[in-house]
């Protein structure tokens, strides 16, 4: 797949099934989010792999998140929270260690980190695999950062759940470029 082509038709898949990535084409997509932009060389960037059991006990850690700031959450959401993870076979939670630097802002390391995760995304992609990039209040609770062993300085950037895509890829739409550049000649 020519790059152009990647950056053009790649999208979020949200229903995902085995297989996953594994062995050299895994060890592609993780280099792939290395090559991020990196200011200062500071290599900002963590991830943590949950795969099998390791995607059980990640939803156990969204459900104490939920009954730590709702004490009295509905069973439901609970129950909802402990699957969430299940979605798709396997799932990369990707950080940025916020690192003091007197050049490199936190914003800097954030962005390099989003870039990052966007990296695996299209890294998947090109391996032929599917990704969706998931974020929401757990990625900013202090409680699932901590169970997750990252810094009260570190930021979770997101989730992205990989695996190999299931049913049709949704049609993207076209934008109109006029509206989003602005030329000053």
């Amino acid at each position: 797949m020519q790059a152009i082509e990647l950056l053009l038709t790649r999208n979020s898949h949200p229903k995902l099934t085995d297989p996953i990535p594994e062995g050299a084409s895994l060890e592609r997509i993780y280099q792939a989010a290395l090559r991020a932009p990196d200011h200062g060389g500071l290599k900002p960037w963590h991830f943590i792999e949950f795969t099998g059991e390791g995607r059980t006990r990640l939803g156990e850690v969204f459900a104490k998140a939920e009954l730590a700031q709702n004490p009295g959450a509905d069973i439901e959401v609970t129950y909802k929270l402990r699957a969430t993870p299940l979605r798709a076979p396997m799932i990369i939670a990707v950080a940025a260690k916020i690192q003091e630097h007197p050049k490199v802002p936190a914003s800097e390391q954030l962005l390099s980190a989003g870039c990052a995760a966007h990296g695996l995304v299209l890294a998947a992609e090109a391996e032929g695999y599917a990704a969706m990039w998931r974020s929401g209040w757990l990625c900013f609770d202090p409680l699932v950062k901590k169970e997750l062993g990252l810094e009260a300085t570190d930021e979770l950037v997101g989730f992205v759940y990989l695996g190999t895509p299931l049913g049709r890829r949704k049609r993207l739409p076209e934008y109109d470029v006029k509206v989003f550049v602005e030329k000053w000649n």
